[in-house]
This record gives C-alpha cells, structure tokens and sequence, in this order.
C-alpha cells in the first residue's frame, strides 16, 4: 500500500511517500519553503535511494505549488511512482481536534467542516491543515484522505489533569488542557514498549518530546494521563522562542503599565521568548550551548533556566504516575544531546536511575542509555510522527 503523508504549515510543507512493501523508511520525501523569496517557493525532495532535487517555482499560490510537489513523484530526478493514481490514501497532520476527535479520523465534509470551526483554537495551524486537505482534494481527486491529531492522544484525560482552576464556564466553552505533539508521545510510548518487550498498558513513562517545541506527557497503562502543553501550544516547557508557563500576572502588568496588545502579547511569548529571548543568541540550543560554553554569561543562564524547567515539570509528571518505569527523549534535542540527558536526570539517582557513559553519544538506532543496574530505564527514540500517520492511514482504510 502506499501511502502519502502531508503536514501543511502556514509557510513550509513536508510530504513523504511511505509504501509499505518496502518498510517504514519513506520512498520519497519533500518539502516546500516559502519564506526564504518573495512570490516563489523553494522545492527539496530526496529519495530512499539517494536521488535528489531541488528548484524554485515562481508562485503564491499553495495548490499550485503542492501539485508541482506531487509532479516530481512522477516525472523527474526523483521519480518514484509511475502515477499519482497509485497514492492510495493521504494522512494529514492537524493541529487540533478539539473535543470532537479522540482519534484518527476519515476526512468527509463534516470533519472538514470541524476543522474549520476549530480555526479559532489553533489559528496558526487548523487553517493550513485544512487548505492542504482541500489542495488534495483539488489534485488527487477521489483518493482516501486521513486527519490524525496532535491533540488527539491527550483525549482521554481525567478532568483533574485537562481542567483549568479558572471559573466552571471556561469548560463550558471549552477552554481546557487538550495538550500537542500527541502522534510523536503516542509512537514513541509504543516505541519504548517494544523496545523493553513489555506491553504498553503495564508501563509507566514520561516521554520527552524535545525540539523547538518541548512537552512531556506522562503515560499510564498506554494512556497520557497529563501533559504539559495546554490550552495552547504555548504553556508547560520554557522552549526554543516559546515562554512556557508563566505567571499570568506579568501579562496584566504589562497590558496596565506597557499598553501591550493581545497581539504584542502573541508575538512577545511565542517569537522573542524562551532559549532565544534570555540568550539573545538564537532557539537552536546548539548554538547556545556553544556559546555558554565559551563563557557567554546569557546563554549559560538560559541552558540552566531550560534544565530547570525540564527537570520540574518531570517531577510533576512523576507525582501523577505514581513510579516510572522508563524515561523516554525524542525529537530534535531529545534525541542528539548527551548534554541534555545528563543534566535531565541528574538528581534522580534516588529512585535509582543511573545513566551508562559509554551509550552517551548520538545514534542512528533507537537505544536504552541507562546503566545496567538502573532501576529506571531511560530511552532515546527517533520520532516517527510520519510513519505513524500512514500507519493510522492503513489501519482506518482496512475498518
């Protein structure tokens, strides 16, 4: 079977081609940037083969460009189908479900038309989702299409745990805890469940989704149970240019005194924030990191302040769980920086958990880094948010 995989950003698409006769490495993959020159899109495909591409199409418009993506799958240095007919379903990431989704879903009018009324819940994302379903639609024509939502596998919940301490008409409009990165924390528990030979509903994790964008989930009997992203994308983790959660207080103040707008709020705590707003250096924790280590006074406070975090916000996850038994990292930091799986778990050697030395450096393969005698295990996986959507792709098909 082979399957397409879309996440439509506002500014960039990633598509990948997934045939599952040849295994979970993608055939083909892409992307389209739109940002880097004015009324163009820039295009990089690569093959599992090694063939590659890349160009730049003068167009605004995101069908057109999407369907000149699609075209290198048939014609060119990276073709890899003989026909777009052979594509047999898409899966899309998107954003948020709401309350509505708790799982994957077939793409009808109605969904779509959900997606759409969930536009004010995620505003940055929902809408690019759904232009690229409808761009889909427009090129692929009949072809089976998939949502699979980030939200999704933090829909279950308790009240407790995605229940805000503000007044009781907040649920009412649903203002609540839906938390994000769900496909990454729902592939990688399965992942760690593997790994371990265990079965996934008798563990207890914390898995580290740590990128740009950072959240933890704490997973009970295959369920997350609490999460640290809320509302918004924006809550729990101090992250790359993101906050994290702060004392809303500060925001009151700074409406009272600096006459900041709801959108000067927006762009302060989600573009100027985090790693890159105390380091004034850059969100890329490599380039922070190296300049801590050469002494830079900012940059050295701001790896402290994102470890702190981290490490608080486990302990939260931990007291919610009630024992652990694996830790798991994953995505862009998660899954390369030994610096941070050391200083995440420093201090944690009272439950028992001991890291080896000689497993602390990056590699291809997902591993356990924990010491033999360790009573918790501490696992780095390599996210697989794209196959994990093909994979609910083939799974809603065959229903």
């Amino acid at each position: 079977m082979k399957i397409l995989v879309l996440n439509a950003g506002s500014s960039s698409h990633k598509a990948a081609l997934f045939d599952f006769a040849q295994g979970q490495e993608p055939a083909w993959r892409a992307q389209l940037d739109w940002t880097h020159t004015a009324g163009a899109v820039e295009l990089k495909a690569q093959t599992a083969d090694g063939r590659s591409h890349q160009d730049t199409l003068a167009t605004e418009d995101k069908t057109e460009g999407l369907s000149w993506m699609l075209d290198t799958l048939v014609a060119g240095p990276v073709q890899t189908l003989s026909a777009l007919g052979d594509i047999q379903a898409v899966g899309h990431r998107v954003v948020h479900g709401g309350r509505e989704y708790q799982a994957s879903i077939r793409v009808t009018p109605a969904v779509k038309d959900t997606i759409r009324q969930l536009f004010p819940l995620a505003p940055a994302h929902n809408p690019a989702n759904l232009q690229g379903i409808e761009a889909m639609e427009a090129i692929l024509g009949e072809v089976p299409q998939v949502a699979v939502f980030d939200t999704a596998f933090h829909a279950q919940m308790p009240a407790a745990a995605s229940t805000f301490p503000g007044p009781y008409e907040w649920v009412e409009q649903g203002i609540q805890r839906y938390g994000f990165h769900g496909t990454s924390h729902r592939y990688v528990a399965q992942r760690a469940a593997e790994l371990l030979g265990r079965d996934l509903a008798d563990l207890k994790l914390i898995t580290c989704h740590l990128g740009n964008g950072c959240s933890l989930a704490a997973v009970r009997d295959g369920v997350s149970v609490d999460t640290t992203m809320g509302f918004t994308p924006l809550d729990g983790l101090m992250m790359g240019s993101r906050s994290g959660s702060v004392d809303p207080g500060i925001l009151i103040h700074l409406m009272r005194h600096d006459h900041y707008t709801a959108d000067d709020l927006d762009t302060l705590l989600n573009k100027q924030s985090g790693i890159k707003g105390i380091s004034g250096i850059s969100n890329d924790l490599r380039q922070v990191l190296e300049a801590a280590n050469a002494g830079n006074d900012r940059a050295q406070l701001a790896i402290a302040m994102f470890v702190h975090v981290l490490r608080r916000h486990m302990g939260a996850m931990l007291g919610n769980l009630g024992g652990l038994d694996a830790l798991v990292f994953t995505a862009g930091i998660g899954e390369n920086s030994a610096d941070l799986w050391r200083a995440a778990c420093a201090g944690w050697e009272f439950m028992g958990l001991h890291l080896d030395p000689a497993k602390l450096q990056r590699n291809a393969a997902d591993r356990d880094i924990a010491a033999a005698d360790s009573q918790v295990r501490v696992l780095v996986i390599h996210t697989q948010e794209e196959w994990a959507i093909a994979q609910d792709c083939v799974q809603i098909l065959a229903d």
